[in-house]
C-alpha cells in the first residue's frame, strides 16, 4: 500500500472567463477561476496526490503539455493520465479538504463524490469530501480563491 498526497490551489478572477468548475462539477454562481486548463483544483489536487505516489510529475510536465499543444483542458484527463502511472496500482479511498468562503461546498459534494468515484472506478462510499472556511485567516477563507488538499491510498 501507498499513500500519495496532493494540493492545488487557484485564485478567483472577476475580469476572467473560466466558470468555476469542482470534482467536475460546474458550480453555479458568478465566480470564475484563473487557470490555463479548466481550473479544477479538486481534480489538480488528485492528480498531484497521484503524482505523489508514482512520482511522474503530471502537471507540471505531461498535463502542460496536453494542454498547451493538445488543447486539453479537462482536468478529468490529467487524473486519466496519472492513473497510467499506478503500474498495476489502484487508488481505493480518497480524501479531500476543501477551503475556500466561497462558493458553498455542501450542496455540490454528492455529485463530486459521483464524479470521482466514476473517474476512479471506486465506490463513492471511498471519496471522502470535506469543506471549512479556515475562519478566514487565509486568502482562500477570505474568498480570493480555492484550495484543496487531497490523501489517498493505493492498493
Amino acid at each position: 500500500m501507498k499513500v500519495g498526497i496532493g494540493q492545488d490551489s487557484h485564485r478567483f478572477d472577476p475580469s476572467g472567463t473560466k466558470k468555476l468548475v469542482l470534482g467536475g462539477v460546474a458550480v453555479d454562481s458568478d465566480l470564475f477561476i484563473s487557470a490555463n486548463s479548466d481550473g479544477d483544483v479538486v481534480l489538480h489536487a488528485l492528480t498531484n496526490a497521484i503524482s505523489g505516489v508514482t512520482s511522474v510529475n503530471i502537471l507540471g510536465e505531461i498535463a502542460d503539455k496536453m494542454c498547451f499543444e493538445d488543447g486539453i483542458t479537462a482536468s478529468a484527463e490529467y487524473v486519466k493520465e496519472a492513473l497510467k502511472h499506478l503500474a498495476g496500482g489502484k487508488v481505493s479511498n480518497v480524501s479531500f479538504s476543501i477551503e475556500c468562503a466561497v462558493p458553498e461546498i455542501s450542496p455540490i459534494i454528492p455529485q463530486m463524490r459521483e464524479n470521482i468515484a466514476e473517474l476512479l472506478q471506486i465506490g463513492k462510499d471511498n471519496v471522502g469530501i470535506t469543506a471549512t472556511s479556515g475562519e478566514g485567516l487565509t486568502p482562500f477563507g477570505r474568498g480570493e480563491g480555492v484550495q484543496v488538499l487531497c490523501s489517498i491510498l493505493v492498493d
